[in-house]
């Protein structure tokens, strides 16, 4: 057990890595704009963290832990 998440249901814990897959499909994403010299990397690396923060955020309101 991780602290302050619960147990987690087989049905919490398939959305939970359906979550994650897409969210290394976004990243690979993501990743192909690296090189482009067209691209704004401050803006890139914006979207990157919102990105990620997205997914965090769908992933804790599965899991749906205790603390903060």
């Amino acid at each position: 057990m991780i602290k302050g998440y619960r147990e987690l249901n087989q049905d919490e814990t398939m959305s939970i890595n359906k979550v994650k897959d897409l969210a290394d499909i976004v990243g690979q994403a993501c990743a192909v704009f690296e090189n482009d010299v067209n691209v704004d990397k401050r803006w890139l690396a914006i979207a990157k963290t919102d990105l990620q923060k997205g997914f965090m955020s769908l992933v804790r309101s599965v899991a749906k832990p205790e603390g903060f």
